[in-house]
């Protein structure tokens, strides 16, 4: 693979990009937490890591975004700035979920549960194996469905990342599972590495499991580097 990896994520209240060599290693990233105002600030923050790394846009050699779940809104923003980058330079670009960037700086040593409180009585749930292939394909799960939907993996995960880690506190022997990031926000490094590992396929598009109707735009941004 040629070229330096652009990663995206806007999928929760960080606006979050960096620019990683193709083994991997970060050159430069930002991760400023919005709340709101993804859109107006995506391109700008973009625009810093490149400076940062020394790099122009001619130098991206890959694109990839956190695709969901997460915010509807913030998503498209992603998404459509992915989408449209990887059009106006030529080069492949491709999503990753958030639940798997979640697991991804915590795998390798044990299986992990991603789960993040999705609220109006459900979670989104994912479950990856130590060397971060999937137990269990991200879905929304309505909460008192989700001990049997958990107590049914195999292997069983022995550690839980995101928000809704707080949800398994009366699932018995599962509120024992020790618990790391539990604020939910994805590392923008684990979503770099991911673009790395991963082959390209079709383009990202907005993965929100409980729907939306919305689509997000593959236009082009312009590009002043």
């Amino acid at each position: 693979m040629d070229g330096a990896i652009l990663a995206i994520d806007t999928a929760g209240p960080r606006c979050s990009a960096a620019l990683a060599t193709a083994s991997g290693d970060v050159l430069a990233k930002r991760e400023p937490e919005l709340g709101r105002g993804h859109a107006e600030r995506l391109m700008a923050i973009v625009a810093e890591v490149l400076a940062e790394a020394g790099l122009a846009y001619r130098d991206i050699g890959r694109i990839v975004a956190t695709v969901g779940p997460g915010s509807f809104t913030g998503l498209r923003v992603g998404v459509a700035a992915a989408r449209g980058l990887a059009l106006t330079l030529g080069v492949p670009a491709l999503g990753v979920s958030t639940l798997e960037a979640l697991a991804e700086p915590h795998g390798g040593d044990c299986p992990v549960l991603a789960l993040l409180d999705a609220k109006r009585g459900e979670a989104y749930v994912a479950a990856y194996d130590r060397g971060g292939a999937e137990i269990l394909a991200p879905e929304a799960i309505a909460l008192d469905a989700l001990e049997a939907r958990l107590r049914g993996l195999t292997p069983a995960p022995t550690l839980v990342v995101g928000s809704g880690a707080f949800l398994l506190e009366t699932m018995g022997s599962l509120a024992d599972l020790p618990v790391r990031d539990s604020e939910g926000n994805v590392r923008i490094e684990a979503v770099a590495r991911l673009g790395v590992m991963k082959p390209p396929g079709a383009a990202p598009s907005p993965l929100y499991l409980r729907g939306a109707d919305a689509k997000p735009q593959a236009s082009r941004p312009s590009l002043t580097a």
